[in-house]
């Protein structure tokens, strides 16, 4: 079915002309609904565009919601270990702490000694690194707490080394006396018991009953064992970093050569075998093969 059609005149008053359109009512019709859909296909587009702004931008939230609990997580784990590593360090430091005999023994020892079994330096301080940064964005922080994990790895093992180095050389140094007893001839010149001519004495006399069970002063290892000329039956224990120490004139020898003796371990028994005019303890402490006087590391009796 044809739509209906309409004409429409339009006059011109001035000049009495007359025009004629003619509106056919369908085309009309999809032509106003058409000028009415514009406004409203334009809203719907603007909304779909923002929904699909707002859906973007919800995206972007979680994907840092998600970057930010992953940094969190990261830089707790990085604390963590900070933290367990400023423990650790601490730690070492307490262990470092040395009983008074051993620490004042190894301060009597030479310079050089020393320096040696510590590498040339001193045991660094169990401190913890400063770190001057100003925190600004995450990935400045998390560099700046890798940096000072790194640190502080380094530190410790710093520490340890220094630490071990300390332990070591406190088990190597002499400090405590062998035997139970009273001094009777001291380190240096006296007058020989034999021939009464001046002599040096290479060590300490210390007089004791017969038997009185001799301890080797440091850890080390048995060197020797066995009779060794005016020093009778004698002991050498080397200990290390170039110390060693020996124990004459005993009765009976109760270790035997490359023995690990701990301090305070049992390595003979007073006697007067070699050289003696008395019952009584030789002893030595030899640092590089050189005597020393044993009442430097010695502690108090």
């Amino acid at each position: 079915m044809r739509s209906p059609k309409y004409t429409v005149l339009i006059a011109n008053r001035h000049t009495g002309a007359v025009r004629r359109l003619t509106v056919v009512r369908r085309p009309a019709v999809l032509a106003f609904l058409g000028i009415l859909a514009v406004p409203v296909l334009m809203g719907l587009g603007a909304k779909w565009s923002a929904q699909a702004e707002i859906d973007r931008l919800a995206h972007q939230g979680e994907a840092l919601r998600l970057e930010n609990d992953s940094y969190r997580a990261a830089t707790g784990e990085l604390a963590a270990q900070i933290s367990t590593l400023q423990t650790a360090i601490s730690d070492l430091g307490q262990d470092a702490q040395l009983d008074p005999a051993a620490r004042r023994a190894i301060d009597n020892l030479p310079a050089l000694v020393r320096n040696r079994a510590m590498g040339g330096g001193n045991t660094p301080a169990a401190t913890q690194p400063a770190v001057v940064a100003t925190l600004g964005s995450p990935d400045s922080t998390f560099g700046i707490l890798q940096g000072l994990l790194a640190s502080l790895e380094t530190r410790l093992e710093t520490v340890r080394t220094g630490v071990e180095k300390q332990q070591e050389l406190a088990a190597a140094t002499p400090s405590i006396w062998p035997v139970v007893g009273y001094l009777s001839s001291m380190f240096g010149r006296r007058a020989d018991p034999f021939t009464g001519g001046l002599d040096f004495h290479s060590g300490l006399d210390i007089a004791a009953n017969r038997g009185t069970p001799i301890r080797a002063t440091a850890d080390g290892t048995i060197e020797s064992a066995g009779y060794a000329g005016d020093y009778g039956n004698a002991v050498v224990v080397r200990h290390g970093f170039g110390i060693s120490t020996r124990y004459g004139h005993m009765s009976r020898i109760s270790a035997r050569k490359g023995q690990k003796v701990r301090r305070g371990d049992v390595i003979g028994y007073v006697g007067s075998t070699g050289r003696a005019t008395s019952t009584h303890l030789h002893y030595e402490i030899l640092l590089n093969g050189q005597t020393i006087n044993p009442l430097r590391l010695l502690a108090r009796p």
